[in-house]
């Protein structure tokens, strides 16, 4: 009986710790945002991109319109996309919806946070302030870890950035 109230403890905490928000994730509104990071530049770039993930745990859709921040002189919305074997990149006019109760994932490849015209290389390890703005939520600020010049995923491991991620726990942390 011991064996069974200890599994039974250990499921429940596990069930409590990947569903609860970490305390590096940023929640406004029904949204919860997670693994915020961007890439380094070399010296003399002028653009860089933001990758993050947003849940939409409410019952309604928000839409992440635009962002802003010190680091850049403006920050856009955009996405990548193959036509006829051709990579295109647009930028969202009418921002980027999340629907309720899903996730979107901004990852290298697909959408993005497009900075332009930085005003300082981002250096690997540093954290880079920008605000998001959407639709309900309003205004939030994040931080954009910054990691190494070819990351394509946040903290070192290498997801392609594809597939949801968000019931992964790191122990690391705990």
């Amino acid at each position: 009986m011991k064996s069974f109230s200890r599994i039974l403890a250990l499921t429940t905490l596990t069930a409590l710790v990947s569903t609860s928000v970490r305390a590096e994730d940023v929640k406004a509104g029904d949204l919860v945002i997670t693994q915020a990071w961007t890439r380094a530049t070399p010296n003399g770039a002028k653009i860089g991109g933001g990758y993050l993930t947003i849940e939409n745990k409410g019952t309604t859709p928000d839409r992440l319109v635009s962002g802003s921040g010190d680091v850049a002189g403006k920050i856009e919305v955009h996405e990548m996309s193959m036509d006829n074997g051709v990579m295109k990149m647009r930028a969202l006019d009418k921002g980027l919806t999340i629907e309720p109760g899903k996730t979107v994932k901004l990852a290298p490849g697909g959408y993005h946070l497009m900075m332009f015209d930085l005003k300082n290389p981002l250096k690997q390890g540093d954290k880079v302030p920008v605000t998001l703005e959407f639709e309900k939520a309003g205004k939030v600020s994040v931080s954009l870890d910054v990691q190494a010049v070819g990351a394509q995923a946040p903290g070192g491991s290498d997801h392609s950035g594809h597939g949801d991620h968000s019931g992964h726990m790191d122990m690391k942390k705990m």
